[in-house]
């Protein structure tokens, strides 16, 4: 699993390659903390706000009427999008629930 990272000074640290994604490089954002009546398009208007949204996904369990699980993912054109939303949005009261936001794992 690939996370990312933020690295100031390339010499003060030795990171696996494949584990060296810089923090503001990522354009996709997981959210956490959504609502179960949460879906994909107040998820979309949420965050467009702060940038032009590529995609969004709210991850939903299949075998209860596709009520969402509480999490998903929202993809910006931009990792200066993604960062602003991220500042923007984490913390904030999304359909009655505080939604936490952090950049994506790479996987």
């Amino acid at each position: 699993m690939m996370r990312c990272w933020r690295v100031k000074d390339s010499s003060a640290a030795i990171i696996p390659a494949r584990r060296l994604w810089l923090r503001y490089a990522c354009s996709k954002l997981f959210v956490v903390g959504l609502s179960y009546d949460t879906n994909e398009i107040a998820l979309r208007d949420a965050f467009a706000e702060h940038g032009e949204v590529v995609e969004v996904k709210v991850i939903c369990d299949r075998s209860t009427t596709s009520k969402s699980k509480g999490y998903g993912f929202v993809r910006f054109s931009s990792e200066k999008e993604a960062t602003i939303a991220l500042q923007k949005m984490d913390g904030e009261c999304l359909d009655g629930r505080y939604i936490s936001v952090h950049y994506a794992n790479k996987g």
